[in-house]
């Protein structure tokens, strides 16, 4: 546990110190972009040279955003505010966000949900930033011209989110290790992203006193929230 602490503290410090240089690069990074774009005489090199760092610096920036939210979560440093939200509500709000980016990757989404509004105890900007997460993932990940499947359930006293998509990479590795920081990282460099997505929206799940379970079968990827139901 000990040692654990001394990890997140180091990743926060690290992610901190490092952000003002990177600040800085972004903002150069900006202005030769814009330099570039504004001289046509300037060469294509130059402009696509532009192009790669200011996309790079901006990856750095959200990686780094994205160690400090997933220190913060993993140790409970997190305001938690938790009361009554319509889950199916903030589901379809977070689906439309995502619907066009789906329509790019030509994945179909089918959406289920019940009738009745289906209240469960949480935090609404933690369980959006989860919705945010999962349905980025599968943007990223999901086999293209395949279907994608959100569904609400509700089973007595609990509310089953499921999201459901098709790999289109080989799953040749634990749900177990699916939820631990880096692993995109360490196991597949081909893939895009960093592991974090899967481990924020577990601690963000687990502070909201809900369950986030993996489930991989083949090449199919299913992640289930649970949340107790609201009376």
């Amino acid at each position: 546990m000990k040692s654990e602490r001394l990890k997140t503290e180091l990743i926060t410090n690290v992610s901190h110190d490092l952000k003002t240089p990177l600040t800085s690069i972004i903002n150069y990074a900006e202005l030769i972009s814009r330099e570039a774009a504004e001289n046509p005489e300037e060469s294509q090199t130059m402009r696509e040279y532009s192009e790669v760092l200011l996309r790079q610096s901006g990856r750095l920036k959200r990686l780094l955003e994205n160690l400090v939210e997933a220190s913060k979560a993993a140790t409970g440093n997190l305001e938690v505010n938790l009361e009554s939200c319509e889950a199916g509500v903030l589901l379809s709000q977070a689906v439309g966000e995502y619907q066009q980016r789906m329509e790019e990757k030509a994945l179909e989404l089918r959406v289920s949900q019940p009738e009745e509004p289906v209240r469960i105890l949480a935090d609404g900007r933690h369980l959006w930033r989860v919705f945010d997460n999962l349905l980025n993932n599968i943007c990223k990940y999901a086999q293209e011209n395949s279907r994608v499947y959100l569904t609400l359930e509700q089973k007595e006293n609990k509310a089953f989110i499921i999201f459901r998509n098709m790999s289109k990479y080989a799953l040749d590795i634990s749900p177990e290790e699916l939820e631990e920081r880096f692993v995109r990282g360490d196991k597949s460099r081909h893939m895009e992203g960093n592991g974090l997505g899967l481990s924020i929206a577990k601690s963000l799940t687990e502070l909201q006193q809900g369950q986030m379970e993996i489930v991989v079968d083949g090449d199919l990827f299913k992640v289930i929230l649970i949340f107790d139901i609201m009376d």
